[in-house]
């Protein structure tokens, strides 16, 4: 047996197998590699290879968002308010060799770009090197390092010439097409439009801009420096106004070179805002405002002079279809300061009062100190007298009279415990004698709404339940709720009869709202309601925009009238209040051509230990067909007949030159009555 094991030859034959079977063994493991190899180069190739060849292509392109061209406003007759026009800005980017060394960069690209601005720029958009290098954000304050930084507007000619030729001399410097807001020079509605500001300097303070950070379509991206609206119109219809943004595509290289063409897709424009506003009503509103403020306040006649009216709000709406085509608060100020959607200190300092719209939220005159200014009502102040009307339709409602009562207006009404009552009288002490509902309202007695409205409404209900059937029929008129509008920043006014209820008396509480106490309405909410006395009841939501139109022409959405809520009410009761309506005494209104029904009101507001009285005037018109109602307040106005109603009158006439009160406009009468050949003046 062992002589066996040790033959050489048969253990060479056994060496020589072994080695075979690894040899083969190596080459099949060699095999299998290569096999597997193979495959997943297939699978790179064919299946994974556009996937690969999508990212690698991200990697070396790089894309630049252009802010989109913002939509026109226009007027009702077609009269621009609101535009944009284009213009070439200078645009930086930061690449990343230029972080090394960023001061010294920046030093010398700020000193060469200072040079060829004084040189070739014009003088309006002058800039400091100091200015340059703040916009060129270095410390990414503002934006990332990826993010153009906009250095200078308004390019000329001669600017976007030189940067074009000298390109390769300028690392990182782009020319962008963009769009710039103008507004009409005459200074149109501007509250109601409102203005402009940074997508950057809103985006985290307000929740509207604040979801629009989480937009992952990169047309509707915003962008830091676009200019985005902040107030009025321009905020309402943001969505509607803004369009679309535009790309900038171009290759680069690992140094962040651009390496190849580069490619545009050009932003889309918005769509267009065409507003119920009436451009020559609009003015003629603002300008009455202004002149009469100015009569009032210097006028040596008593009744007349106001000699802290320094402020005044009006709005006119139609009665069937809740169409706005004038809304004022004066004074009121340039939009264009806006200009780039910044301000600059001086002029947000000059005109941070005008800025709100006080037709539609509380604001203030402008006043040397805050102490001067607590002195004087805001644009938010009590209805006064012009509640009378709606208070004999609550009490006809409420059975509380007939339309045939007669009440003793002897000049005073007292209420309130023996020994502690409180008197209501009349304006300069006078006594009415025998009145009806309608005489009541003509001569604005306030003991016949006390005695007859206000307490006999908490004689029926006893308590705080007088109080909220009042709180009710105030709602169901749109006064103490929102008109419906949509207006950003629109307030619900202010209702005190309920804490005049809980520190006084319910009784207290209702007396004094009978003659229009205990709450305070803005200019908007009383031309609501003005208007539901017009219609018989029918609360309309004001309206501001007659068409929304594509950049074509094509029409996008059109206006109808919405009703919010109607109060059904007999019409003997509104043939009562429209009897003494048309009766009141007022000024400014001589030899008219036109029935209108109104009312006034010296509204008191106790402000600093003074009772400020407040012109408030409403009204409507022709009388029988009623097409437009008008509201007007004038804080520290004094008596609404002197200090407010001859401002409704230049507008009832200005509607009825330029629209018609009766259908037809008065300008096309005064056309047609010229003689062959003759032009209007």
């Amino acid at each position: 047996m062992r002589a066996l094991h040790d033959d050489p030859q048969k253990r060479e034959i056994t060496n020589r197998r072994h080695f075979s079977f690894r040899l083969n063994f190596f080459f099949f493991i060699v095999f299998g590699l290569f096999s597997i190899l193979i495959i997943q180069l297939a699978i790179l190739q064919f299946v994974e290879g556009p996937t690969l060849s999508a990212e690698g292509n991200k990697k070396s392109t790089r894309r630049v968002l252009i802010a989109p061209i913002r939509g026109n406003i226009y007027s009702s007759d077609g009269t621009p308010i609101a535009y944009s026009t284009s213009t070439q800005s200078l645009y930086f980017t930061i690449s990343p060799d230029f972080k090394t060394k960023k001061s010294e960069d920046a030093e010398a690209i700020a000193q060469r770009l200072y040079e060829i601005f004084e040189e070739l720029g014009d003088p309006q958009y002058a800039m400091t090197v100091e200015d340059i290098i703040r916009q060129m954000d270095l410390e990414f304050r503002r934006n990332v390092i990826s993010t153009p930084r906009r250095i200078k507007s308004g390019l000329t000619s001669e600017e976007i010439a030189y940067f074009m030729e000298h390109r390769s001399e300028f690392k990182g410097i782009d020319i962008i097409e963009e769009s710039v807001r103008n507004y009409n020079e005459d200074t149109v509605a501007v509250q109601l439009v409102g203005y402009l500001k940074k997508y950057r300097g809103v985006r985290d303070s307000i929740d509207f801009y604040k979801a629009k950070g989480e937009e992952e379509d990169s047309l509707y991206e915003y962008l830091d420096e676009e200019d985005v609206g902040f107030d009025g119109l321009e905020y309402m219809y943001q969505d509607v106004l803004r369009g679309t943004n535009g790309v900038k595509q171009y290759p680069v290289n690992n140094a962040e070179r651009i390496i190849g063409p580069m490619e545009i897709t050009n932003p889309q424009k918005g769509a267009d805002l065409y507003l119920t506003i009436n451009q020559n009503v609009q003015l003629k509103t603002e300008e009455a405002i202004v002149n009469h403020i100015k009569k009032i306040s210097t006028s040596p006649l008593s009744f007349e002079r106001a000699e802290f009216a320094k402020t005044g709000y009006a709005v006119a709406m139609e009665v069937e279809t809740g169409k706005v085509v004038a809304m004022a608060s004066m004074p009121d100020y340039d939009p264009n300061i806006w200009a780039g959607g910044r301000i600059t200190t001086e002029d947000y300092n000059n005109f941070q009062t005008a800025l709100g719209n006080g037709t539609i939220r509380e604001v203030y005159a402008k006043y040397d100190s805050d102490k001067e200014r607590a002195k004087h009502p805001s644009s938010l102040v009590p209805p006064g007298s012009t509640m009378k009307p709606l208070s004999i339709l609550i009490g006809l409602n409420e059975k509380l009279f007939t339309t045939e009562t007669r009440y003793n207006d002897n000049g005073v009404f007292y209420f309130g415990k023996e020994g502690h009552k409180v008197p209501i009288k009349n304006a300069s002490d006078h006594a009415y004698g025998k009145l009806d509902p309608a005489k009541a309202i003509e001569k604005s007695s306030n003991p016949f709404m006390a005695a007859m409205v206000g307490n006999k409404l908490y004689e029926k209900y006893k308590g705080i339940k007088g109080v909220d059937v009042w709180d009710s029929y105030m709602k169901q008129f749109g006064l103490g709720v929102l008109t419906g509008s949509g207006l950003p920043g629109e307030i619900t006014g202010t209702i005190d009869y309920y804490h005049e209820a809980e520190n006084a008396s319910s009784q207290s509480a209702l007396i004094r709202a009978s003659f229009g106490q205990q709450a305070r309405y803005t200019p908007l909410q009383l031309v609501q309601y003005a208007s539901m006395l017009a219609n018989h009841g029918k609360r309309m939501k004001p309206q501001f925009v007659n068409e929304i139109k594509s950049t074509d022409g094509t029409l996008i959405q059109g206006f109808k009238p919405e009703v919010l809520n109607t109060v059904d009410l007999p019409d003997s009761y509104w043939k009562e209040i429209e009897a003494g309506m048309s009766r009141v005494g007022v000024q400014g209104f001589d030899g008219v051509s036109y029935s209108f029904n109104r009312k006034t009101g010296t509204a008191q507001s106790s402000v600093a230990g003074r009772m400020a009285d407040n012109a408030v005037f409403i009204a409507y018109a022709p009388a029988e067909n009623p097409k437009l109602a008008v509201a007007v307040v004038v804080p520290d106005g004094e008596f609404g007949g002197w200090g407010a109603a001859p401002i409704a009158r230049q507008i009832f006439d200005a509607y009825d030159y330029e629209i018609g009160l009766n259908g037809v406009p008065g300008k096309s009468k005064q056309t047609s009555s010229l003689p062959d050949g003759a032009a209007a003046q």
